[in-house]
């Protein structure tokens, strides 16, 4: 078991109690005075051990509870694994009750029974005094419940450590955790900024307006060469982390960001790798069409980039890539399977930030355009592999 923080010592007069109790009553007393000391002493890492020694007693064994359970007689390892189970479950509610979720995590982790903490993480509301930092490693690093320590990031530290902890770990396993920080993200960004736009408004004795971007489209006023509302680098990190949201309302705020940060000096709206040298407007062309809007014209827009994104010497094609994921994510998997057979089909698996035409024409089972992609790259096991397999269909 992990190592609990140190506890307050008992008393020199305890020992003296507990001495008397062994000799008066003897041992299966002694550990209950033992038990009702720590617990007035507040000592729960001990207790925990106090409540072991208790059972190893009543079993007849070592009273040591330090020891390896191996070392017991066969006979008596179900009752004391039980009531290891018992002992880890008292003191650790105890914690609990205490509101100490991460000691108590340790105990119950032990048990891998995370059920009661999870309880107390969606029931724990934070004064301004707690202690944030180990309940988030519970909650996020622990995987107990990784959207409450994301909140407890987000509301309490701000965007910018929760960008942070988004981009530090590896959510690709657990899309359904990306969707929740990410739509959370874009949330929390759209009202700051709109709360600062209403601000400059107010102070400008002018009414405000329902929405960021009908504020931006009403006032450019507000704009000029030095002027942002917000850190540029937190609009440019939400606005792309939006990006990979598959629906919902979200979109639309993340569109809204990209009409403010258009409307930025050039200064501010920083440089973009390909396809996106255009910034916040080729990320709103990129948003209209995962929300649906004006698709066949965005599909265009990219695909253009793409053509003039061929490189001679042979490296990937970046806008084809984008290209490809974006119809993957629409829905379009021959359309993508098309895209990458034209612009990228000199290249294997693992490359590039899309999947290959080998991958995508597997998928499709379209074991000719598989074939001819392995022969493009000279890759003949992938390629007779691609014939017998369509020799089977």
């Amino acid at each position: 078991m992990d190592t609990l923080d140190s506890s307050p010592a008992l008393s020199p007069a305890a020992f003296d109690r507990l001495r008397a109790a062994l000799d008066a009553d003897g041992p299966l007393a002694a550990v209950d005075k033992l038990c009702d000391e720590l617990r007035a002493a507040e000592d729960f890492h001990s207790l925990f051990y106090a409540l072991l020694m208790r059972k190893r007693v009543e079993l007849g064994v070592s009273p040591f509870p330090n020891g390896a359970a191996a070392e017991l007689p066969p006979e008596t390892h179900e009752a004391y694994e039980d009531a290891i189970r018992q002992a880890g479950r008292s003191v650790g509610q105890i914690y609990l009750d205490r509101g100490d979720i991460a000691k108590a995590w340790v105990l119950f982790r032990m048990l891998g029974e995370p059920g009661p903490v999870k309880d107390a993480l969606e029931a724990w509301n934070p004064g301004p005094d707690a202690d944030t930092y180990s309940v988030v490693e519970v909650a996020w690093q622990g995987g107990v419940l990784p959207q409450k320590g994301f909140d407890i990031v987000l509301d309490r530290h701000g965007v910018c450590s929760a960008i942070t902890m988004i981009h530090s770990a590896d959510l690709s396993s657990n899309p359904t955790l990306r969707e929740y920080c990410v739509r959370r993200l874009v949330r929390a960004l759209y009202d700051q900024l709109k709360e600062r736009l209403t601000a400059d408004l107010a102070g400008r004795n002018l009414p405000a307006e329902p929405t960021v971007g009908e504020i931006v489209a009403k006032h450019p006023e507000l704009f000029g060469e030095d002027v942002y509302h917000i850190d540029v680098s937190h609009l440019s990190s939400v606005v792309q982390l939006a990006m990979t949201l598959d629906s919902g309302p979200e979109l639309g705020l993340a569109r809204e960001l990209c009409l403010y940060g258009e409307k930025l000096s050039p200064t501010f709206r920083g440089d973009s790798d390909p396809p996106f040298q255009d910034t916040y407007s080729d990320y709103k062309v990129y948003l209209d069409v995962l929300r649906g809007a004006n698709v066949d014209a965005g599909i265009s827009h990219f695909r253009a980039k793409a053509d003039a994104g061929v490189d001679p010497d042979g490296d990937p094609n970046p806008p084809a890539e984008v290209l490809v994921n974006l119809l993957l994510k629409i829905g379009r998997p021959a359309e993508a399977l098309a895209v990458a057979k034209q612009y990228l089909s000199r290249f294997g698996d693992g490359q590039m930030t899309c999947p290959s035409v080998t991958e995508l024409a597997r998928r499709a089972r379209d074991y000719e355009s598989l074939a001819e992609a392995a022969k493009s790259r000279s890759d003949a096991v992938t390629f007779l592999a691609g014939l017998i397999a369509g020799k089977k269909t």
